[in-house]
């Protein structure tokens, strides 16, 4: 099971600190192929025993220029993932290890959600295409129009409001009617916005998606 104790430990000394919420963080582990993953911040080891499809909550912490290691889980080595992100403040963002192991690398994406609550009725959502051998997608209504059009790996639609219910949907081949993936029954609640992720390998037969709460306007994960 995943920890975040470091995490945790961090927002509270930059509260401690008298520092204002800074950014806020979470990470998810998107690459098909990869174990489970620690994350390392700052050389500190900040999440255990990530898995694939998981996703953690947001963390607040400091803005500022932070390193971001990535290790099999329990294990000093291969570091799979070395990178450094600025963080700016009061900014949300993502950062998903995607890529099979062979080439896993981080993606950063910003995500639109400080202050911005849809109005009653209605929700927001996007998607996110993770999927390191699919082609690019459209994501449309069963039988009817595309909602996020021509959508390669490894990029985030912009968000999409649309009224809270429940949607039978499908991910296309881009441009075609060829449907690679069909994805029943997709409640979106009101006043919540979502991130879905479409995940997994198409050659291995795993595709599909993981819907996260990004936020919720009385409460959620934010």
């Amino acid at each position: 099971m995943k920890k975040i104790l470091f995490l945790l430990a961090m927002a509270v000394a930059a509260q401690g600190l008298g520092l204002a919420q800074g950014a806020m963080v979470r990470v998810a582990h998107l690459s098909p192929d990869a174990p489970a993953v620690d994350v390392l911040v700052n050389g500190q080891r900040a999440i255990t025993g990530l898995a694939f499809k998981e996703v953690t909550p947001y963390i607040p912490l400091p803005a500022a220029r932070v390193r971001v290691q990535v290790v099999p889980a329990g294990q000093e080595a291969p570091v799979v993932i070395d990178a450094e992100l600025d963080l700016n403040e009061g900014i949300y963002y993502t950062v998903a290890a995607t890529g099979f192991l062979a080439n896993i690398r981080p993606q950063v994406y910003t995500d639109a959600l400080a202050g911005l609550f849809p109005r009653a009725g209605f929700a927001r959502v996007r998607v996110v295409h993770t999927s390191p051998d699919a082609p690019a997608v459209d994501v449309a209504v069963k039988g009817g129009p595309v909602l996020f059009p021509n959508l390669p790996f490894p990029r985030a639609s912009q968000y999409l409001v649309v009224a809270a219910g429940t949607y039978d949907l499908e991910v296309r081949v881009a441009g075609s009617n060829t449907v690679a993936l069909a994805l029943p029954g997709v409640t979106l609640e009101s006043g919540k916005t979502y991130t879905v992720f479409a995940v997994g390998s198409v050659r291995a037969g795993t595709l599909t998606v993981v819907p996260v709460v990004d936020a919720a306007a009385l409460g959620g994960n934010r």
